[in-house]
């Protein structure tokens, strides 16, 4: 038994002499990787640097700048540890690696597959010139200021204040309506005149009402003007015009005054502008009115006939319908 155990620890004593010998043999090439991989890290560093200089010369968007400068390095890296791999001869080591990266990346991409795709759409909304911050925006059925635009997710500041958070992938497939691109917004106003009034004199009253309110308006677009239908008690008509505006503060403010000129200069000629009005038709024709045709001094029914009930606390009575009705004298 003494000489198995002999036989043994030789043999154990073979292998690690051939351990040591591979390791000797093996020195300078980890002393090379080594090299190599400090080396590798110091470039990398700089790398990133030099590459942020160089796309922000070019007016690229911030995100795009430090998402590609980061895909630099890391590019960079992995060519570097393949290297590394190499000059320490794990060459089968590096191509098992490469398999199970392969069987693995796939597996991470399917269950991943949501914010990959706000990942890109994130980069191709920081490319495009169609939104970028501080745009007034509206997408989703949400109205409000790009805030923020990063990876994963566009952040809107509504009016009344919320953040609202969307993911790229939801703004980039969505309608988009831009109300900064432009420069310029169109203000609609509308509103309504009595049946009265002379509809000429209107028009152009209401016209030079909003080029005298002080509004900078484009002059490169006139100010239009069309009447719309008849209302329930007035003509309504639309008047609109456009101005060089990027807030909806000044929108609003823009719309404000108009409305405080067209009061002011219709009030001033005359205009009335009709609150809503409810007719009561009694079936009464040739444009009498009902106390001429059905005096209060006597009791009338509606069919033409006169009544003989006389008066009660100075009322007429009579009946419309069949229902009994009181007129006052």
């Amino acid at each position: 038994m003494f000489d198995q155990f002999s036989e043994s620890f030789q043999k154990l004593v073979k292998k690690m002499e051939s351990w040591l010998d591979s390791i000797v043999l093996g020195l300078p090439n980890f002393i090379l990787a080594a090299i190599v991989l400090a080396i590798s890290i110091v470039i990398a560093k700089n790398l990133k640097k030099v590459a942020q200089r160089g796309l922000a010369r070019t007016g690229a968007n911030k995100t795009v700048t430090g998402l590609l400068s980061n895909m630099l390095v890391a590019v960079f890296m992995l060519i570097s540890i393949f290297i590394i791999l190499n000059i320490l001869d794990l060459s089968d080591a590096l191509t098992a690696l490469l398999g199970t990266a392969g069987v693995a990346g796939l597996a991470v991409g399917l269950a991943l597959q949501d914010p990959l795709v706000n990942l890109f759409s994130g980069v191709l909304m920081s490319v495009r010139d169609y939104y970028k911050i501080g745009d007034l925006v509206e997408t989703n059925n949400y109205f409000g200021k790009i805030q923020k635009i990063n990876l994963r997710s566009t952040i809107i500041l509504s009016p009344k204040g919320q953040e609202i958070i969307i993911p790229n992938k939801e703004v980039l497939q969505s309608p988009l309506i831009n109300y900064t691109h432009n420069g310029r917004r169109r203000i609609d106003i509308t509103c309504g005149v009595a049946y009265g009034d002379d509809l000429e004199k209107v028009k152009k009253i209401a016209i030079k009402a909003i080029e005298n309110s002080g509004l900078d308006i484009r002059e490169s677009k006139p100010i239009e003007f069309y009447y719309t239908g008849f209302g329930g008690s007035s003509i309504d008509f639309i008047i609109r015009f456009w101005k060089n505006i990027t807030a909806q503060s000044d929108y609003l403010a823009a719309q404000s005054v108009a409305i405080m000129a067209l009061k002011k200069a219709f009030d001033e000629n005359g205009i009335t502008i009709p609150f809503p009005i409810t007719t009561l038709d009694f079936g009464v024709v040739g444009g009498k009115g009902i106390d001429e045709i059905y005096p209060p001094n006597k009791m009338m029914n509606f069919n033409g006939s006169e009544s003989k009930n006389g008066h009660s606390n100075g009322q007429t009575n009579g009946k419309v319908n069949g229902q009994k009705i009181a007129i006052e004298d």
